[in-house]
């Protein structure tokens, strides 16, 4: 936070945004881009259609100054580069990288909620590692205390599995199977007596985990949800060895790839950052911020290296290094 650009400290930003800064952020990310694109179906999306997305992002509604709207992720939800869900492509034949999806956030994950779409559906949030459009269902707004404290609340679990899943509740279907990624970190009610019911079941064979929830106003509150105990967790985060990267590493195996984490999926720096999350490393969010980053060891191959002195220094490379 301290040396990183790329990465935003949510809990120290001021009690107010002016509108300047806000636009810079919605407008760093949400330019239409000049090529032609194309839909699902193959065929290229209308001018005035791509117009109506970039109207909705309703920057002439932004004011003047705004107080500071914490929030908090409630279900694993994509960030897009407009609010949006049209899935647009390069090419006719290119139905995989889709060019409006950005990331995802997490259960969990702090936001700052910075600007509303038109249509009232999308947020604009900067998160620790992204600024980007997100559904509104997916955040719950609350106190910037108490959702920084229970980041931080002990004791905890770590994801240290690909994902893990609460355990599937009728009675309370907003902690039923929520999916948790690689290095989520979720608070434990230690104290929970064992013959106590949790969502209609005892929790004899689970971790009672506390999770944020959103209320039909939209404010956050904390619920108790059941995660089995044959979940890949651990009570900490793992040891940074390089054994351990190998072994959080494979863990994906077998999983496709999914351009900014679609598909249920994760892409290139994503898996890198997930399996580094599991350590309590943070990393950029992308591969551009990754390899510049002024907060990691870099060895920079620049123009005037010659070949056999990368290659000299990719024969030392070790372990979990980022090429």
């Amino acid at each position: 936070q301290a040396e990183d650009p790329s990465i935003h400290d949510l809990e120290a930003l001021p009690d107010r945004i002016d509108s300047a800064q806000v636009r810079d952020w919605v407008e760093a990310l949400s330019k239409l881009p000049e090529r032609e694109l194309f839909d699902d179906t193959g065929r290229p999306v209308p001018s005035d259609a791509l117009r109506d997305i970039q109207a909705n992002a309703a920057l002439d509604a932004v004011p003047a100054s705004q107080a500071t709207r914490h929030g908090m992720v409630v279900a694993r939800a994509d960030l897009r580069a407009f609010p949006t869900r049209l899935r647009v492509f390069h090419s006719a034949g290119d139905r995989d990288i889709d060019r409006f999806q950005e990331s995802a956030l997490f259960p969990g994950d702090p936001v700052v909620v910075l600007h509303e779409s038109r249509d009232g559906e999308w947020y604009f949030v900067l998160s620790q590692r992204y600024a980007a459009w997100i559904e509104k269902q997916y955040v719950a707004e609350g106190d910037r205390e108490a959702i920084h404290a229970w980041g931080r609340r002990a004791p905890f679990l770590v994801v240290t599995g690909a994902t893990a899943r609460t355990a599937y509740t009728p009675e309370n279907p907003r902690v039923s199977d929520v999916q948790l990624e690689m290095g989520v970190r979720v608070p434990v009610l230690a104290e929970w007596p064992a013959m106590e019911v949790v969502n209609g079941q005892l929790p004899s064979a689970h971790h009672v985990i506390e999770l944020p929830v959103r209320g039909v106003n939209g404010s956050l509150s904390f619920e108790p949800a059941l995660l089995p105990r044959s979940a890949d967790v651990a009570s900490d985060y793992l040891p940074l060895t390089e054994a351990n990267l190998i072994r959080q590493s494979f863990k994906f195996l077998g999983e496709r790839y999914g351009w900014g984490h679609s598909y249920n999926a994760r892409d290139c720096s994503g898996f890198a950052s997930e399996i580094y999350r599991s350590f309590g490393v943070l990393l950029p969010r992308n591969t551009s911020a990754q390899a510049v980053s002024p907060a990691l060891n870099r060895l920079p191959f620049d123009a005037g290296m010659d070949h056999a002195e990368r290659v000299r220094l990719l024969g030392e490379a070790r372990v979990g290094d980022l090429v």
